[in-house]
């Protein structure tokens, strides 16, 4: 069953209920999860980085993708 999440105010459906933050930033070309600089929050309440693999959605969470730019 697809899970269907709130990504930076936009809808977006995960291919399985119970997908990881780390599956989703997986999912998008705008956040690598490999890389320094992101930061995630469900439902207005941040998750560490350490704890992107055992977060799951289930569907109807609002979730919130902030990556750090260079430049001034």
């Amino acid at each position: 069953m697809d899970a269907r999440v709130t990504v930076n105010g936009e809808n977006e459906t995960l291919p399985a209920a119970g997908a990881t933050v780390a599956d989703l930033l997986r999912r998008r070309d705008d956040a690598d999860p490999e890389q320094p600089g992101i930061a995630v929050a469900v439902d207005g309440e941040v998750v560490r980085r350490q704890d992107w693999a055992d977060t799951r959605l289930g569907g109807g969470e609002h979730v919130e993708i902030i990556t750090a730019q260079q430049g001034g």
